[in-house]
């Protein structure tokens, strides 16, 4: 099934220029100039994965983020001429996916679009639900939930829990975290790692202090703590 491509940005020759290699590449591509006729395309069309620009009129990227998590997972990619750290932790924070700054080239942005939408894929392996304390995760639904209640995550969120809860109470390195995300197209660095662990403990309400369900083992990595209830 062809994948549908939401190429947000008010730059013309930006959305040709991406439209004309995707659609080379066997994408069915749609285009928006900012925020607010993104969603429109949204309601009506479903994209599969959304490319968007931050710095847009009328609606910005950070506006858009926002207003999209409030009723859809639909795997986001920032395109950014933004580099500082503060910039591309916020587009994290409102949940985008993965990000890349201009100016790039298409064959990265292809391989960072191909890993964002294996890491969205639906879990078609049959696998026993995981639950540590109040925390449950579910592969086959991609479903958590805390106490009953639903976490809305995004797909690399998912799977870090996923990583730690299969190893509940041991440490998992950051190089082996890093490598094992890989597998589900993981582009980012160790630090950027850190931003999503951070977003994964505040989607948990964990204390960011002193944590109650991820443990950071300083120097070494990550261990999902086994007494959280």
């Amino acid at each position: 099934m062809t994948r549908k491509i939401l190429v947000v940005d008010d730059t013309r020759n930006v959305q040709v220029m991406i439209s004309d290699f995707l659609t080379g590449q066997d994408f069915t591509l749609l285009t928006a100039s900012d925020g607010r006729e993104a969603l429109q395309v949204v309601h009506e069309a479903s994209p599969d994965l959304i490319l968007l620009d931050i710095m847009m009129p009328n609606m910005d990227g950070y506006q858009f983020i926002s207003q999209l998590r409030r009723e859809s997972s639909i795997p986001v990619i920032m395109i950014t001429a933004k580099q500082q750290e503060a910039d591309i932790i916020h587009g994290f924070d409102l949940g985008a996916d993965d990000y890349i700054t201009k100016p790039f080239r298409l064959r990265e942005l292809l391989v960072r679009m191909r890993a964002v939408l294996r890491r969205a894929a639906p879990c078609e392996e049959s696998k026993p639900l995981l639950s540590c304390g109040d925390i449950t995760l579910d592969p086959g639904k991609h479903e958590v939930r805390k106490q009953g209640r639903v976490i809305e995550l995004t797909p690399l969120e998912f799977n870090i829990l996923e990583i730690l809860l299969h190893s509940s109470g041991q440490v998992v390195r950051r190089a082996d975290l890093s490598m094992r995300l890989m597998e589900s197209g993981f582009t980012g660095s160790e630090a950027t790692l850190k931003i999503h662990i951070r977003n994964l403990r505040l989607k948990l309400e964990d204390d960011l202090e002193q944590p109650r369900y991820i443990e950071t083992i300083f120097g070494i990595g990550y261990r999902f703590v086994e007494a959280a209830e």
